[in-house]
């Protein structure tokens, strides 16, 4: 199946350029005044040719490394991001938000668009009440070791380097999600810089539209987010690790036993299922506490499954536990992803199927439910309460062909949509994905459109998947 020219552009963020031009922004757009932007920021204005601007352009999927902003304003504080989005307002450019730089298709880093790099905003402060007040430019692996060091914990993500704000914006799935929910969930208040630069703070008490909104309606929406405040948890004592490989060609088997199994777990429990391209699997995941209840629902599964593998495990407290669930992410990466969400499941051999063969697409599936569902599907943006599993079609390209990998991607997402329903995980950005405005908002899609247009009502954060 082959790429079309459209979807290259999609890719490459030239029909995000094309389909703006009718937008109020572009068709008033005044070419930017990078000095006096500079004049104004406390932080600094990164140009092409200066010093750092080709270290800080770059997102961390390579295969943007050709996207060229035309500025990187490193922002300190809030009044930085008030004259970013003036200027942007002014001139029409392109502009995005940028915490960890992970967006999936580098929309945080648009090619001759200003990038307003929070970075430099990743304070973590734990309050005695717990408290956490977290910058929007600290990534994941920053508020581990600040909660870490208070004896809190929030359920966030497996890979460190990942920002916290994009991340708590989309919903925030994570390695003890079933036990503490969402990471969106535990969100008490964010701090916002509007289009119109005005700065707000959105609770359950104020700006109470947008804070619905900002908890599961995807990051670059509404306006450029600054900090957070979040409930933290206490810190378990133990949690119990474990992980089961399966061989080649079990795969089927596997997937027939996991998802039932996974779907009656305790919410302690915990639990993800990589399926590779030979049929082999790798079931892995954490038990908050001791190991007793997590060998026992273990031997169920191998029950379930009926192919007979060892299981590696160990209880260790929670610093270990987070090294474990978050160790071996690469610094960058060159990859394809995609995402679906479980509605039914009735042929496992036929969703293994889906990669077997294949030279890079393997599908990363995750188990929902527990503590996700203790909120209704329109309490928060994020419409997935319910849905039982969520599985992420993935491809490192490595030394394969870009092209070959994302034809893979595409082939497994679309079959998949077929097999087990059309949800969507905003975080897993998919431009080839015709259908990711309903499928990622669903019930949730009109409300959120409101939102976005009373808070940007010209449309100046604008990028292919917008919620507009």
């Amino acid at each position: 199946m082959a790429v079309s020219r459209r979807e290259v552009l999609r890719w490459t963020g030239a029909a995000a350029a094309v389909a703006a031009l009718g937008d109020a922004a572009v068709a008033n757009a005044r070419p930017p005044r990078w000095a006096r932007l500079r004049a104004h920021l406390d932080g600094e204005l990164l140009l092409p040719g200066d010093d750092g601007y080709d270290t800080a352009r770059l997102p961390f999927n390579s295969l943007f490394d050709h996207h060229r902003p035309a500025a990187i304003a490193r922002c300190v504080r809030p009044q930085d991001v008030q004259h970013c989005l003036e200027e942007a307002r002014r001139s029409g450019v392109r502009v995005a938000a940028r915490g960890g730089g992970h967006s999936y298709a580098a929309y945080s880093t648009p090619h001759n668009g200003l990038v307003v790099d929070l970075a430099p905003m990743a304070g973590v402060e734990v309050r005695l009440d717990g408290t956490a007040v977290v910058g929007a430019g600290a990534r994941l692996g920053q508020v581990y070791s600040a909660l870490t060091a208070a004896g809190r914990c929030l359920p966030l993500g497996n890979c460190q380097s990942v920002g916290i704000a994009g991340f708590t914006l989309g919903g925030g799935l994570g390695w003890t999600q079933r036990t503490y929910g969402l990471v969106c969930d535990r969100l008490r208040a964010a701090k916002m810089v509007t289009v119109d630069s005005r700065v707000v703070t959105a609770s359950e008490d104020c700006e109470s539209e947008l804070f619905w909104a900002l908890r599961g309606g995807g990051g670059g929406n509404f306006g450029v987010v600054t900090s957070f405040e979040f409930a933290t948890a206490p810190m378990p004592e133990v949690l119990t690790v474990f992980r089961v490989r399966f061989p080649a060609g079990s795969a089927a088997d596997v997937l027939g036993g996991w998802q039932p199994w996974s779907v009656v777990l305790p919410e302690e429990i915990s639990t993800s299922c990589v399926v590779m391209p030979n049929g082999a699997a790798d079931v892995f995941g954490c038990g908050v506490g001791r190991e007793g209840v997590v060998l026992a629902e273990l031997a169920r599964l191998l029950d379930a499954v009926g192919v007979n593998a060892p299981i590696e495990h160990g209880e260790v407290d929670y610093p270990t536990a987070t090294a474990i669930m978050t160790g071996g992410q690469p610094t960058r990466n060159a990859f394809r992803a995609s995402s679906r969400i479980v509605n039914r499941w009735h042929a496992p051999a036929a969703v293994a199927d889906t990669v077997r063969g294949m030279d890079s697409a393997l599908l990363v599936l995750g188990a929902l439910g527990g503590a996700i569902d203790r909120r209704t599907p329109t309490d928060t943006a994020y419409p997935h309460r319910g849905a039982p599993t969520s599985v992420e079609p993935f491809g490192s390209v490595g030394t394969l062909p870009p092209d070959q990998v994302t034809r893979e991607v595409d082939q497994v997402q679309k079959a998949l949509g077929d097999l087990i329903g059309t949800g969507t995980y905003i975080n897993y950005l998919d431009p080839l994905q015709q259908d990711w405005a309903q499928t990622s908002y669903r019930h949730n899609l009109r409300r959120l459109r409101a939102v976005a247009r009373r808070y940007d009502p010209d449309h100046v954060l604008r990028f292919p998947q917008s919620v507009r």
